[in-house]
């Protein structure tokens, strides 16, 4: 069994933004990092997929986290229930119904719990600038919050410089996109943004949108197929 003491730990999905974070938090302390991901019956869960070729190059301990017995209770979001994953761009009002309510609170919490059974201080989220318009739990002030509530809720057993690393909070994606490309070599190819979950990404949901996007605005080359270019 993989000896976790120590390890700070990471979220992961397998897109661009979380990707990006795993490999500049790697750059900052190595290996001591534990990797998570949450099946939460997204219907892009094949993003989990592309996990597991970054945890393996970096080789990293990894484990995915079944949240599927929560889905029943979140239909409303498009991502988790049977209406269709909205199109256009990711800050367009009709990009609400892909909100799942209170996910990265989910999500973070129980990494936080990991992180202090395991030792480790940083807890790296990839939520970033592009997300604030629609998503409330990807603002600055969820992550201050956070990193508040969970020393709190923590205190006496929590690392005493525990800290929340999301380093996307104020980058626009193009920079994120030229960060991995010049800096760390990350074949974007390797990971997964669309929502719907196609054989390729289907180009017109707004992640895919912004997947684009960030990649001419970056002026790197996009390595991803679209079913629509």
């Amino acid at each position: 069994m993989t000896d976790l003491t120590g390890k700070n730990v990471a979220i992961v999905s397998g897109g661009m933004d979380s990707v990006t974070m795993l490999y500049h938090m790697y750059d900052i302390v190595g290996d001591a990092i534990h990797v998570l991901s949450f099946n939460y019956g997204q219907k892009h869960k094949k993003e989990l997929d592309y996990v597991a070729f970054h945890t393996d190059k970096l080789e990293l301990p990894w484990n995915v986290i079944d949240l599927t017995s929560v889905t029943n209770l979140l239909t409303r979001s498009a991502l988790v229930g049977k209406s269709e994953v909205p199109e256009g761009h990711y800050a367009a009002e009709n990009m609400k119904q892909t909100v799942v309510p209170n996910r990265n609170m989910m999500m973070a919490s129980i990494a936080a719990a990991a992180l202090i059974n395991n030792g480790g201080y940083i807890l790296g989220l990839g939520i970033h600038a592009g997300d604030h318009a629609i998503y409330p739990d990807c603002r600055v002030a969820f992550a201050e919050i956070l990193e508040v509530t969970l020393k709190i809720a923590n205190e006496g057993f929590i690392h005493p410089q525990f800290t929340v690393f999301a380093p996307w909070l104020t980058v626009p994606k193009q920079e994120i996109a030229r960060v991995g490309t010049e800096r760390y070599g990350i074949d974007y190819s390797k990971t997964w943004s669309c929502y719907k979950g196609g054989e390729l990404h289907c180009g017109k949901c707004g992640t895919c949108v912004e997947r684009k996007e960030a990649f001419v605005l970056a002026d790197v080359e996009d390595p991803t197929k679209y079913e629509e270019n």
